[in-house]
């Protein structure tokens, strides 16, 4: 894997956002709407898809918080959302084409399948 997709520090603040240093020490900072509102998974990328918001729904608390987040093997990042949603994994590779300017992107198979 090149550098640029190699991670080597993830800061997680429940309350405003992810940031991740990259192996070429680029840093990136994905704030807690931005990352929620483009949730890989695939019930998301289907809300999106028929042009409706994944977020917030009308029971959903505010504010929008990180409750938990995991590393998904090497690959990717796993936020549990103060909402319930936990299904979304976010690839390392696809942060980063996201961080260098291009749109949020993820792979079909970027949810843990539940």
């Amino acid at each position: 894997m090149e550098d640029r997709y190699e991670v080597r520090d993830i800061t997680v603040d429940r309350a405003t956002g992810v940031t991740v240093v990259f192996g070429d020490d680029m840093t990136a900072t994905y704030d807690l709407l931005e990352l929620r509102l483009n949730c890989p998974c695939a019930e998301c990328r289907g809300l999106r898809d028929r042009d409706e918001a994944p977020w917030p729904k009308p029971a959903s608390p505010l504010p929008l918080a990180i409750t938990d987040a995991s590393l998904h093997g090497a690959w990717g990042l796993g936020i549990e959302w103060n909402d319930g949603h936990a299904t979304g994994i976010y690839p390392w590779e696809s942060l980063r084409t996201w961080a260098d300017g291009g749109k949020p992107s993820f792979s079909p198979d970027s949810g843990r399948g539940v």
